[in-house]
């Protein structure tokens, strides 16, 4: 699965056609349960040990395990990479990798059933697929960080609006998606050279200096303001019209 969603962002990433993307759960009982614990914990799995006709040392071993993590970061980073701006709807149960993949994307909002949590201490593992290095920079309230991520306790969507993991929430999965469609139209009605650029820029100073983002910000700029969707977008403000803007 995780494979064909990095397969799929870098396809929708590199199509001038798309210019915003919604990802959600299908149905209404969950965005994502996590980790299948029985499945990965039987047969050729990270969690299951190695062959007894062939076992591995300690080092090999966390070899291969830090290869496959790695990997799986990678799929799920291609999200938080992809050009185009993805906003996450949350719904139901919305436990462990919902987290890791919410957070790679650009705006979160969630329904007033959804229910999270930082599963992973539950099974006896740290998140590692990006919740921990992620969710710090999300809400900004280290305590509050530990404090879920620790105990793995369910929390609802008021409560992640009120710490800022989500930016708005709804009575349910119509309505939510409803709104982010129109989030989505609005954001697509954008040059999307300033959208790509936006993106790029935010996540580029999130983890660095205010210095290093700016030098950043004016070296990209050097080059992405010489496009007409500039001169489109004033005229348009000035004669109170609608800018059409070509494909990316």
């Amino acid at each position: 699965m995780w494979h064909n969603l990095s397969t799929i962002f870098t396809r929708l990433s590199h199509d001038p056609s798309v210019r915003s993307i919604l990802l959600t759960g299908a149905g209404s009982r969950a965005f994502t349960a996590g980790l299948d614990v029985t499945a990965a914990s039987q047969g050729d799995s990270i969690l299951s040990s190695s062959s007894p006709s062939a076992p591995l040392d300690p080092a090999r071993k966390a070899n291969s395990l830090r290869r496959h993590i790695l990997e799986f970061q990678s799929c799920i980073t291609s999200v938080e990479s992809c050009e185009k701006p993805v906003i996450a709807v949350l719904h139901g149960i919305s436990f462990g990798l919902a987290l890791d993949l919410s957070l790679a994307c650009d705006i979160r909002i969630a329904t007033a059933t959804t229910r999270f949590s930082v599963k992973e201490v539950d099974i006896g593992i740290a998140a590692d697929v990006g919740t921990l290095s992620r969710l710090p920079r999300a809400v900004g309230n280290a305590s509050w960080v530990k404090d879920v991520a620790l105990t793995a306790r369910v929390f609802g969507g008021e409560e992640a609006l009120r710490v800022g993991l989500v930016s708005s929430v709804y009575k349910d999965k119509e309505e939510a998606v409803g709104e982010a469609l129109k989030l989505a139209e609005l954001i697509s009605s954008k040059s999307p050279v300033a959208t790509a650029g936006t993106k790029e820029l935010l996540n580029y100073s999130r983890d660095r200096t205010v210095e290093d983002g700016l030098r950043y910000t004016a070296v990209w700029n050097a080059a992405m303001l010489q496009t007409q969707d500039v001169k489109d977008a004033m005229l348009s403000g000035l004669k109170k019209t609608k800018p059409t803007f070509s494909k990316l």
